[in-house]
């Protein structure tokens, strides 16, 4: 047909449908329902009102509604439309294709012969033997497939008698339905619902299944709850082979200005044990308005060897003290420049032993309150003050009330380029004891008065520069700390809190070197530093950073907390290296030594290679004298098509043993991923654990078998699921 002819058609088919369009707009404005109709064809024969007959290249158009087709009949007065040949239905949440289509374009009733579909909302589609549409938004196919699968690609589908669905919830729900991979069916469920746009809904999970060596074969069942779109519950039936049947109950909820989780597992019988075992979790933050703020954290579990018989991570296994916790806090300026907190805290702990190392539980805090105010700018001058009162309790040491005040006043010197920040402070602390905290003793009301001054220098200089093509800034960072606080006999005084801090590079500006209030160190010494960063000129990202450093003790060491320590007057030395050496090669190393016996005292190195995602080598190294010295090793990293293994060890070099240690495989196809890890780590002194992870995850439907994710996430640094890249 030339294109002249095909334009006169058009005109008369524009003719034809005129009174037509008029009364569909009359209804249209009267009714909200009906809606002009449009088509386009090679021919078009019909009679005034009541039916056209469209054949060749046919596309109908109405609202939102787009039908193709080869021969098509419209029956004005009821709105019906009959399709004959090749039929394809494009709607907003869906494509339909079929050979044969029946359908009433006011009430979307009918019914598509031979149908294919395919759903916009996600990547689901099918085929079936009759689709029958039901309405707006809802059809129902019978002897249905549904695979989120491309096209001609089968690895995986549902197999349902019927299958309905229903797109303004975006939800399918299959009746007799099979779920076949590779064409071998691995589950029935005689009834299922799934999400196809990954909004939350109420329904059954897939269910999990693994294996441990403490609980032997494991097979759960969750079921989640939708209750309301600011909270939620998840129940998941836990049957452990060796255990019995575990409850585990997950509630999250969210509000204004609150929200929290509970965690609530329960095994009523343990075939083991022959004893009832629980775990229990509980979060809660919430704004009280006017600056104040609350928190509760409160954990608990039934006995020392829970997390050893029954978790299987080792983040829980290595659990010792359980936090059992409430806090409530205010926040409030003082002035101009100020500010002003008040907080009041409760704090417990349930210590979970192993047998074989016992600890001693730490000190109960009921309660403590702490009041701080800093006044910045007062006269060129900053005021500062820290303040607390505590009562300690302990079932079996000396315990008591704790008053602290450690106020303090600085003068900050500043400019563009440096720094001069002198400080001066007194730290007083007054105790009240139920007995004197050292036998031979008799007071129960020992104090402490301790000045601190400290001196704080530095300056800033930099520098621009190019380095393999690109341009930075590189500084040059000196700096000095001097610090001076005098002895004061503190071995009669109680120790309810105090430890010593980690020595790091970031420590060396510290005027304290014991946590906590009871202990605080005599010092007169000196730091002398110096780092250097390596910044890029346009981003203001920082590349690489070395600094290093050096501690100078003018006189010895007289406060101690264990033996042994140094105490001679010396100096420690420490250096440490972090950022990028190279464009996919990053380190995070640190050395220290002590050089009055030229001793290393402390190494932690790392590198990891990362060239891209999925792609990652770690290596690491640790070493504190006299008390641990471990490698880490791990990698994720891809091999033939869609392969990709997974490796990680933590070795003890001093013991001479396995810490932990992790392997495992993972195939990602197009729309499917299969994993499979094995893990063993050690949950006490003597005893250790050894899990089989097994998963089958079915895009965008659901995952069969246990979750290593979390596993791989701890043991591998810079892990990422390649499925979703």
């Amino acid at each position: 047909m030339s294109l002249l002819s095909k334009l006169h058609l058009i005109l008369y088919i524009c003719l034809l449908l005129l009174p037509l369009r008029f009364v569909n707009a009359e209804q249209l404005s009267g009714s909200g329902e009906s809606q002009p109709v449009h088509i386009e064809a090679d021919r078009i024969d019909g009679h005034y009102q009541q039916e056209i007959e469209a054949t060749g290249n046919v596309r109908m158009r109405r609202g939102d509604q787009t039908l193709s087709a080869d021969h098509v009949k419209y029956y004005q007065d009821t709105e019906d439309v009959e399709v004959k040949g090749n039929a394809l239905l494009e709607r907003p949440d869906d494509t339909l294709w079929g050979t044969f289509l029946q359908m009433n374009l006011q009430t979307d009733i009918g019914e598509l012969r031979d149908p294919r579909y395919a759903l916009k909302g996600g990547n689901g589609r099918g085929s079936g033997s009759l689709l029958l549409l039901e309405g707006e938004n809802q059809y129902r196919i019978k002897k249905a497939r549904y695979t989120t699968c491309p096209e001609d690609n089968h690895d995986w589908y549902i197999l349902a008698d019927d299958l309905e669905i229903d797109n303004e919830k975006k939800v399918g729900t299959a009746r007799h339905a099979s779920i076949r991979f590779k064409d071998v069916p691995i589950l029935y469920l005689p009834w299922m619902n799934f999400s196809f746009s990954k909004e939350r809904k109420t329904g059954f999970l897939s269910p999990i299944m693994g294996n441990t060596s403490r609980s032997g074969v494991e097979v759960s069942v969750p079921f989640y709850w939708n209750i309301a779109p600011n909270y939620d519950a998840t129940i998941t039936p836990r049957l452990m082979s060796r255990r019995g049947v575990m409850l585990d109950n997950e509630f999250r909820y969210i509000g204004q200005g609150l929200g929290g989780r509970l965690q609530f597992d329960y095994l009523p019988n343990d075939l083991v044990t022959d004893t009832t075992r629980y775990g229990l979790q509980f979060n809660h933050s919430q704004f009280l308005g006017s600056g104040w703020f609350g928190a509760l954290n409160y954990n608990r579990v039934s006995d020392h060897n829970y997390f050893r018989d029954l978790g299987n991570n080792i983040l829980f296994t290595s659990q010792v003290n359980l936090l059992q916790q409430a806090t409530a806090s205010y926040f409030s300026e003082l002035g101009r420049n100020g500010m002003l907190t008040f907080s009041t805290l409760m704090q417990q702990f349930q210590t979970v032993q192993d047998p074989r190392a016992p600890i001693i539980s730490p000190f109960k805090i009921l309660p403590r309150f702490t009041l701080n105010a800093v006044k910045s700018n007062v006269y060129g001058l900053d005021f500062d003050l820290a303040s607390s009162f505590t009562h300690f309790s302990h079932p079996t040491l000396p315990h008591g009330l704790r008053f602290t005040a450690f106020p303090s006043v600085a003068l900050p010197l500043e400019n563009s380029f440096g720094f001069i920040r002198p400080r001066v402070g007194l730290h007083y602390t007054k105790y009240d004891l139920n007995t004197p905290a050292f036998p031979g003793t008799n007071d129960k009301h020992p104090d402490r008065s301790v000045p601190i001054f400290s001196l704080d220098s530095g300056v800033v200089l930099e520098r621009d520069m190019t380095l393999g093509g690109g341009n930075f800034i590189q500084t040059l960072e000196p700096r000095v700390f001097y610090t001076y606080i005098p002895y004061r006999e503190q071995r009669l005084l109680p120790n309810f809190d105090s430890a010593e801090m980690d020595f790091s590079f970031a420590q060396l500006f510290m005027e304290k070197r014991f946590s906590g209030e009871d202990r605080i160190n005599d010092a007169n010494e000196i730091t002398l530093a110096m780092s250097s960063r390596l910044i890029h000129s346009a981003t203001g990202n920082e590349r690489l950073r070395f600094s290093v450093g050096q501690r100078i003790r003018f006189s010895d060491r007289r406060v101690l907390l264990t033996s042994p320590q140094v105490t001679r007057a010396g100096s420690d030395f420490i250096a440490e290296l972090s950022g990028s050496l190279a464009q996919h090669v990053k380190t995070d190393a640190g050395i220290q030594l002590n050089q009055n016996n030229l001793l290393i005292e402390k190494i932690r190195t790392g590198i990891s290679y990362n060239p891209a995602p999925g792609q990652v080598i770690n290596a690491g190294y640790r070493f504190t004298r006299d008390v641990l010295e471990q490698v880490d090793l791990s990698t994720q990293w891809p091999f033939l098509k869609r392969w990709q293994g997974f490796a990680a060890i933590n070795y003890s070099l001093k013991n001479d043993k396995l810490l932990a240690g992790l392997l495992g495989l993972e195939y990602n196809a197009c729309c499917w991923s299969l994993r499979l890890v094995a893990s063993r780590f050690t949950t006490a002194t003597q005893k250790t654990s050894t899990n089989i992870f097994v998963q089958l995850e079915l895009n965008d439907l659901m995952r069969i078998g246990t979750n290593p994710i979390r596993v791989l996430q701890q043991s591998i640094p810079g892990y990422v699921r390649t499925d979703l890249q």
